[in-house]
């Protein structure tokens, strides 16, 4: 640590944890807010396959990103794990920068953008653990 303030690192196979520490100790985020995981090429393919099939679920328009959109998209990601966006003409923004912003502020990871579509994906540990004991 230095000083009042540390990052540290957890590397577990193929997750990359990173916890920040700030000043303030209640204020830390934990792993489940913070994960970030390295995904394969493999991985990432199997998502954009699975996300050609699906329907965009939200539309970015004139308004862009609001934070009652920010707090839908996290709460879909949380049920479906991989979703799809459309950003319609009118929207100004860049979508790569929306996608970019949407990852940042959900805690997902960008799958794809292509022209006004952007794919996301974000892996719900409840649903891996039912995944896990089903299999069993």
């Amino acid at each position: 640590m230095f000083g009042n303030r540390g990052i540290f690192v957890y590397n577990n196979v193929r997750t990359l944890w990173v916890c920040l520490f700030f000043k303030d100790v209640s204020k830390t985020r934990t792993p489940e807010k913070g994960m970030v995981f390295n995904m394969t090429s493999k991985e990432r393919a199997e998502l954009k396959s699975q996300a050609m099939t699906m329907d965009s679920i939200f539309q970015i328009g004139k308004a862009s990103l609001t934070p009652q959109m920010t707090q839908a998209i996290r709460d879909a990601l949380h049920a479906r794990e991989l979703i799809k966006i459309s950003v319609l003409k009118n929207c100004a923004d860049d979508p790569k920068e929306l996608a970019r912003i949407l990852a940042e502020r959900t805690g997902s990871q960008v799958v794809q953008v292509i022209g006004k579509k952007i794919v996301l994906y974000k892996l719900n540990p409840e649903k891996e653990k039912k995944r896990r004991e089903a299999s069993k």
